[in-house]
């Protein structure tokens, strides 16, 4: 269960790893050049450009994509590469773009935002369900670990600078239905929790920055098993493949220092690891 190379762009910063499993392909974004991915296990690489900072995505229906912005939420059609705008997202703070989000199990999608340069709580929080963004969270500066328990619960997110993945339960409908609380407190450890998913069995799946790992925590936050990829920033996990076996990792090859580019040459790369899984279908955004 070693990682492999499952592509060789060298992304600055990698981020929003998404299986389509209509496409069978994966999807990923380099925010810091404004472009997304798609690859199939075995095919070729197709780019989508864009003017504006993205940096995640979510399924809905067809060939039609949910993507965030430095600005907005937008639909993008794969076909036609036409975009249709759904709301605005901190269009007039230009500090902030978007970064970690995931489609939640009942249609909706969270999105988190951040400082361009991390400035401290310039990042928030959102939720956009049937029309209507809402913020839920305020005073966040890098904002990540967006996923959600299969038995449709809990969410879970992070601030990669505090270092605590916390938890909150959810209503019917999604929303939170009280108070969040820590879930893993990583504080003490010479890492950062960045982008997590949950698997079918509702196991957390961590990339950790600075960690060259994916660590998997149980339920209850044990920390059950850790598996390692060829450089040390890890952005984020992804379940894929036609079993939803494949862990799917994104890495950044921005921000290393000199000494450690020399001895991490697939810095921002996209690796895959087999035999891992089941991992939760991506849900669809009700847009």
């Amino acid at each position: 269960m070693k990682a492999q190379v499952f592509d060789d762009t060298c992304c600055s910063l990698g981020e929003g790893p998404l299986w389509h499993p209509d496409r069978q392909t994966l999807f990923w974004f380099d925010i810091d050049n404004k472009v997304m991915f798609e690859k199939a296990v075995s095919g070729k690489r197709v780019e989508y450009r864009f003017d504006r900072t993205v940096s995640a995505a979510g399924l809905v229906a067809g060939n039609e994509l949910i993507i965030a912005s430095e600005r907005d939420l937008f639909v993008f059609d794969l076909e036609t590469r036409r975009q249709r705008v759904l709301c605005e997202l901190e269009a007039d703070n230009p500090v902030t773009r978007s970064n970690d989000g995931r489609a939640d199990p009942c249609g909706g999608f969270w999105i988190g935002t951040m400082g361009y340069n991390a400035e401290p709580g310039a990042g928030a929080i959102y939720r956009y369900y049937k029309g209507e963004l809402r913020k839920l969270y305020s005073d966040i500066t890098i904002s990540n670990s967006i996923c959600f328990s299969p038995d449709r619960s809990t969410a879970y997110f992070t601030d990669s600078v505090v270092k605590v993945i916390r938890r909150v339960a959810l209503d019917a409908d999604g929303w939170p239905a009280n108070e969040p609380e820590d879930f893993i407190d990583l504080s003490g450890e010479a890492l950062a929790p960045d982008g997590s998913v949950c698997d079918a069995q509702g196991r957390l799946w961590s990339a950790q920055w600075d960690a060259s790992r994916v660590a998997v925590y149980s339920q209850t936050g044990k920390l059950e098993q850790v598996h390692s990829v060829p450089t040390s920033q890890p952005t984020c996990p992804s379940f894929g493949g036609p079993n939803l076996s494949t862990l799917f990792v994104t890495t950044a090859g921005a921000h290393l220092s000199d000494d450690l580019k020399d001895t991490q040459p697939q810095a921002g790369f996209v690796f895959g690891i087999d035999a891992l899984g089941p991992g939760q279908s991506e849900h669809r955004v009700i847009v």
